[in-house]
C-alpha cells in the first residue's frame, strides 16, 4: 500500500480528520495528503521517498529554503543550553531589536508563539487602548482562529458578520463588521455609521489567505485616513507578508504606517514564533505596564528565538529580496506564457516571494472574484503538478511561496512540469 495512504488511515484513528490543521487534509483538492519525511532547500520528500519541488514552504516561513545550515546550527546551539526557561533571555531582546530595526512603525514589540496569538492579542490591545468594542475586518482575510475573527460577511453592506465555525456564539462576533477587501466606499460608510465605536481595522495589507490579492490604489490609504480621523487603531496583519513581501513587509512597499503590526512565519524561521508591536503609547497599555492582559509560557522560547534571529540576519543580506522577487517573477511569467501557449485561461501575480495563480481571465480584487475562478481546473492542475513532482498549495484560495533556494534551474524544472500539466487539463 502507498505509505501516504496507510499513514493517513492511521492518523484518522488518532487525530480528527487525520491532520492537525485543516488545509493539510487536501479537502479542497481531493486525494490523500502527503506525509513529509524530510526537506532540504527547495525540496521535500514524502513517506514514499518521492521528491517534490516545494512551493508551500511551511506556509511561508521557509524563505531561506528548508533546513538552512545557519538556522539549523543556531537551533542546535540553543537547544544544547536548554529548551525552555519560562524566564527572560538575551535572545528575546535581540529578536525584538531586529524587528524594530527593520520595521520603523514598531516602537515596542511583544513576542508570542503563533500568528493567531499575535492577532488575537493585538485586537484585545486595540480595544483596551481605545475603550471601544467594534472591529472591522475583510472577507477572505484570515487572522487566525480566535472567535471574533471566524466571521463571514453579513447580508448587507454594514451588517455584522455571521460565524463561520461551529462553537462560535453569535454574540461573540456581534461587534465584528465584515466588508469586502478593496471596498473603499464600504470602509468610508462603515466609519460614517459606526466611527465612534470602532476600536480597530485589521487587514492583510496584501492578502495571502484567499490567494494573493493586492490592494487597489487608495485602499490602504483610506484605511489609514479613516482610522486617524476617528481615533481607531489600524492593524496590519503581516503574519504572512512580514519579511516575505519585502524587507519591510507591505508597510515598506506601500509607505502606509499602521499603528500595530502582527508578525509570525518568517520571524520564526520555521519555529513557532509570533509577535505584535507598534506605537509605544499603545503597547504600554499591555501588562505588566497596563491593564490589557496577555501572557504565554513559551513566549520568547530560546530555541525559537535562535531560529528567528538567524533567519532575519540572513534575509538582511544585500540583494536578498531583489534576487527572491526576480525568481518569483520568472516563475509567474513562465507559468503565464505556458498557460497561454496551451490555451488555458490563467492569470498570475506576485510580490516578493509570494505567488498567486488564478484560473480566470483577470486578477481578483476580493474573495468573490477568487470564488468565481475555475476552481475545478485548479484542482486538476494541482494533481497534474503533483504527478510531475511539484507540490503547490493544496487550495485555490492560498498563495504559493518561493524560497531563496528556488534557483533558475529549479524554476525551469517547475515550468517544464507546468507545460505538461497544462497540456493535460486544457
Amino acid at each position: 500500500m502507498d505509505r501516504n495512504t496507510s499513514l493517513f488511515e492511521r492518523a484518522c484513528q488518532a487525530i480528527p480528520g487525520g491532520v492537525n490543521s485543516p488545509v493539510r487534509a487536501f479537502g479542497s483538492v481531493g486525494g490523500t495528503p502527503l506525509f513529509i519525511e524530510k526537506a532540504q532547500g527547495p525540496w521535500i520528500w514524502d513517506a514514499n521517498d518521492k521528491q517534490y519541488i516545494d512551493y508551500v514552504g511551511s506556509w511561508g516561513p521557509a524563505i531561506l529554503g528548508h533546513a538552512h545550515p545557519e538556522v539549523i546550527a543556531a537551533v542546535q546551539a540553543a537547544a544544547e543550553k536548554g529548551l525552555s526557561f519560562g524566564a527572560p533571555t538575551e535572545a528575546e531582546i535581540e529578536l525584538a531589536e531586529l524587528i524594530k530595526q527593520r520595521l520603523p512603525a514598531i516602537e515596542k514589540v511583544r513576542l508570542v508563539s503563533s500568528g493567531t496569538e499575535a492577532t488575537m492579542s493585538a485586537i484585545r490591545l486595540a480595544r483596551g487602548h481605545t475603550g471601544r468594542n467594534k472591529i472591522i475586518k475583510f472577507e477572505g482575510c484570515y487572522h487566525g482562529h480566535a472567535d471574533s475573527l471566524l466571521v463571514k460577511a453579513g447580508s448587507g453592506l454594514l451588517t455584522f458578520g455571521n460565524p463561520t465555525s461551529a462553537g462560535v456564539p453569535e454574540e461573540f462576533i456581534q461587534h465584528t463588521i465584515v466588508l469586502d477587501f478593496n471596498d473603499i466606499e464600504g470602509v468610508k460608510e462603515a466609519f460614517a455609521t459606526h466611527g465612534q465605536d470602532i476600536a480597530c481595522v485589521i487587514v492583510e495589507p496584501i492578502a495571502g489567505n484567499m490567494n494573493l490579492i493586492k490592494p487597489r490604489d487608495g485602499f490602504l490609504e483610506t484605511l489609514r485616513e479613516q482610522c486617524s480621523a476617528h481615533g481607531a487603531v489600524l492593524i496590519f496583519d503581516e503574519v504572512m507578508t512580514g519579511f516575505r513581501a519585502g524587507p519591510q513587509g507591505v508597510q515598506g512597499i506601500s509607505g502606509i504606517e499602521p499603528d500595530l503590526t502582527t508578525l509570525a512565519k518568517v520571524i520564526g524561521g520555521g519555529m513557532p514564533v509570533g509577535a505584535f508591536g507598534g506605537k509605544a503609547e499603545i503597547m504600554d497599555t499591555i501588562a505588566p505596564l497596563g491593564g490589557v492582559y496577555q501572557a504565554g509560557t513559551l513566549s520568547g522560547n530560546p530555541v525559537a528565538m535562535a531560529a528567528g534571529i538567524a533567519t532575519l540576519k540572513a534575509v538582511g543580506a544585500q540583494g536578498f529580496y531583489e534576487r527572491l522577487e526576480a525568481r518569483t517573477a520568472q516563475l509567474a511569467d513562465g507559468l503565464q506564457s505556458r498557460a497561454d501557449a496551451a490555451g488555458v485561461t490563467l492569470t498570475t501575480d506576485y510580490v516578493g516571494g509570494m505567488l498567486g495563480l488564478y484560473f480566470s481571465a483577470e486578477k481578483p480584487h476580493n474573495m468573490n472574484d477568487v470564488a468565481a475562478s475555475n476552481i475545478e481546473q485548479f484542482k486538476a492542475f494541482f494533481h497534474a503538478m503533483l504527478a510531475e513532482g511539484v507540490y503547490l498549495a493544496p487550495s485555490a484560495f492560498e498563495a504559493c511561496f518561493v524560497s531563496d533556494r528556488h534557483d533558475e534551474s529549479i524554476i525551469e524544472q517547475t515550468l517544464s512540469a507546468a507545460e505538461k500539466a497544462f497540456a493535460k487539463i486544457k
